[in-house]
Parts: structure tokens; sequence; C-alpha cells
């Protein structure tokens, strides 16, 4: 089915605030100085990937996390009649027999010079797919002064909301493909006086990221269909007021109840997106996710059959642990913690839940600069950093249903898992403050 016919496509202006238009360049801001200097991978070219493997993790566990995330692992199985021995082999077996291939893709939309553009609208690598010289030294971190602050803030907050807009569950929808919600998302920043940030970075063809199934990360957007069941990763980024925004969430497609009449508007919010667990014990008797999503949907509860049900409670198993380390991961951050508090925090839930957490791709401080220093690991490791007030940093945490053993496509982007288990992924960008922790891509 066709995606005109499948999916009615909500306007814009029903999910984007008129936010700020302002151009000014950043203010001259703190910086310290980090340990990354004995980094032998400082200089890599692309800032998220490939951590070394010289670098071993800690073995240490904090066991508070962990009991936390097994009782909630435990009740999902005991909800679900889940046997974790059965059918995590009968899952990685599926993709096996029908894995993700590349499909065919439509050119890139570069954004041209215009008129109607002034020059600071664009990151420097917009015309070249160049990155310019970073702002800083690469062992540097940047503490955010009140200005930048602000500024960071604006651009989270319309990249939570651009992503919002492409997890809609009538847009991404089956058989839309994701080359049209590319599309969306692209119109839609552009609309709200903003780049998006994925384009033409590095050369990437793409206005977003879409990871389905087994790819782990930086899928490209293609005439692919979605399917039923699906588990798509959507990693929206945006620039705007000369400083990036940066979120990811994972959904699974077609598990609604078919009826998002409830999926109401609210004023100045998409609808009850994701009320997050740190705003709460994350150890409360209610264990969030049994039956409804972190959209608030509650889940689809009529299946063909026995196999299909499984596919998509295993999905949403995985979904929530995914979300679960982000939430962790993000507890973990207050003024004098450690940078490795929260990567050890992340990889005790996926211990927890029996699953993997990727290596190879990290979080990363963000500003005018897409990806610079700090670089989180979202696994147990040594590295010491204090966290301290003004960092802005990105945690993202990709959790994988088999191992975290990644390999990529030939297009230089694509990351799968080579035992071909299906992968989630969440993202916040936080800031450090004086009393603890501001999420700034909440919704």
């Amino acid at each position: 089915m066709s995606a005109t016919t499948t999916c009615v496509h909500l306007p814009l202006a029903s999910f984007l605030a008129k936010l700020s238009k302002r151009r000014a360049p950043l203010q001259q801001a703190s910086i310290l100085s980090s340990t990354y200097s004995s980094y032998p991978d400082r200089f890599q070219s692309r800032k998220k990937s490939s951590v070394p493997s010289s670098f071993h993790a800690s073995d240490s566990c904090p066991t508070d996390i962990y009991d936390r995330a097994l009782q909630n692992a435990t009740a999902f199985d005991a909800y679900y009649n889940l046997d974790s021995d059965v059918w995590r082999s009968r899952q990685m077996s599926l993709v096996k027999q029908n894995p993700m291939k590349p499909y065919p893709r439509s050119p890139p939309n570069l954004i041209r010079p215009s008129p109607n553009y002034h020059p600071s609208f664009f990151p420097s690598y917009a015309h070249t797919g160049r990155i310019g010289p970073p702002s800083l030294p690469q062992d540097t971190v940047l503490i955010h002064d009140a200005e930048s602050i602000s500024k960071m803030r604006t651009a989270a907050k319309l990249a939570r909301k651009l992503l919002d807009y492409a997890c809609h569950p009538s847009v991404a929808c089956v058989g839309t493909t994701t080359e049209q919600i590319d599309s969306l998302i692209r119109d839609a920043a552009l609309a709200n006086s903003a780049y998006p940030s994925p384009l033409n970075y590095m050369g990437f063809p793409k206005s977003l990221c879409s990871s389905i199934n087994e790819v782990v990360c930086h899928g490209i957007p293609d005439m692919r269909p979605l399917k039923s069941g699906d588990v798509v990763s959507f990693d929206v980024s945006c620039y705007v007021g000369g400083v990036h925004g940066d979120n990811c969430a994972t959904i699974i497609v077609g598990d609604s109840d078919n009826d998002n009449s409830h999926y109401v508007e609210q004023s100045g919010n998409t609808p009850l997106l994701e009320q997050s667990r740190l705003q709460k014990s994350l150890g409360d008797s209610e264990i969030p996710y049994l039956q409804k999503d972190w959209r608030s949907i509650p889940y689809k509860t009529k299946f063909d059959s026995d196999e299909e049900q499984e596919r998509f409670v295993t999905a949403r198993r995985l979904v929530q642990a995914a979300i679960e380390s982000r939430d962790e991961g993000v507890r973990a951050c207050k003024p004098g913690a450690c940078l490795s508090d929260i990567g050890a925090a992340i990889h005790a839930v996926a211990d927890a839940y029996g699953y993997d957490t990727v290596r190879h791709y990290r979080g990363h401080g963000i500003s005018s600069d897409f990806h610079c220093a700090p670089f989180v690991k979202h696994f147990r490791n040594k590295e010491k950093m204090q966290l301290i007030p003004g960092m802005i940093f990105t945690i993202e945490p990709m959790i994988t249903e088999g191992t975290a053993d990644c390999h990529e496509w030939d297009d230089n982007w694509t990351v799968l898992t080579k035992d071909g288990g299906r992968a989630a992924q969440f993202e916040h960008t936080v800031l450090i403050t004086e009393n603890g922790v501001e999420v700034l891509t909440a919704p």
C-alpha cells in the first residue's frame, strides 16, 4: 500500500512553534582543558565513531541500577510470559532470513546559498561536506555561559519537536518510506529557520538518520517502505541560532491500537510524550511501557499469529531497555560526578536485560560544533572527568538484542549488528547545572 493511501501527514503547523530566528554568533565562553589530550583518536574524522580497542571497560557495575533494571525486565517478561532463552534466537534468525539491504534513494537535496538565507544560517560544512576548523581544540571542553545555554535550549527544543514529528504514528507508519519522512523533516526545519544538521555533514546525503531493525545508527533514508513491526530509530538534529540541537528515539511501526484519536496536541507541546522516569523514582512499582509506548500510545493488542505477537513484544522489550539505559545515564549526571558514571549506568541496564551496548559510537559535546569533547562512552570505562556546571553533551546509548559487534556498509555510513540482532537508540542533550542536570531535549 502506498504512503499516500496509508497515512495522512499532519500539517507542520500542528507540531512546530514559531521559535526565535536570531542568528547572533556565540559569545566567548569558558573552556576547560580535559583529559582527552591523551586520546590517540582525538583527531579522528568522524567524532561519533571508532573507539580504539586499546581502551578497556571497567568491570564495576552499579548494583542499585542493575537491580532496578532487573526488576523492570523481570516484570516485563512476566507480564508477557516471555522466555528469553527461546525468543532471542528465534528473532535473530528471522532477521538473518530477511536482512536489511540497500534500497534506491533520490539524489541529495542540498540547500543552496540563496538571498532567503543569511550566511550564518548554514553550518560550516553545508556547501562542501567538509567540516571546518573546530571552534576549540579537541582536547578542550566548552563550558557554556548563559547566552550560549539559551541558544542551546532553543536548538534542542526545536530538535525535539522535529523528532516528535518524525515519530508521530501518522508519519512513521506502514507504507511510508524513510525518504518521505526525511523530506518532511527537511521542510519542517526550513519552515522554522533551521538547517537540518546531518545534511552534507561529511557528505551525509540526507536530513536525518533512519536506522531500521539490525541497523544500529547512521542509516540513510531511502525508498524502502516501512513494514509492520519494523524497529526504527530516528536521529534528528538541527542547526539554529549558530548552534546544534540533537536527539534520537526509536518507534515500532504499526504498534498501536489503531485508534490515535487520543493523541491530541496540547498547547505549547506535542502530546504527553515520554513522561520520563527522571521525574519520579526509577524504582516505582508501576513499570512503564507495559501497555503504552514512550509516546503514551496504547500498544497493538490484536495479532494475526503468535509469531507476530512475539515480534512486537520482543521489540517493545528492546525499546524499553534503550529508554531505561538512557534515563539511567542522565540520572548519573550531576556536578562532581564522573563522566564514566554515565557509561557504567547504561551498561548496568543492558546487562540486566541480557542485551549489549555498542562501544564504537559515542555521545558528544555539542555547540556551534556538531560533535566535540567531551565524548561520552555508553559502556563501563575508566576514563575520568569531573562533570562541571555549564557542560552540554549528548547521551545516546545504542542497545542491541545480541552482541554489540558491528560492521558498516559500503556507503561508509550505515552501521549494522554482525549477528542480526535488532538495535534501539534513545538520545538526549543534557546540561550540567549547579543542582543536577537539565534535559534540554525533554518534551
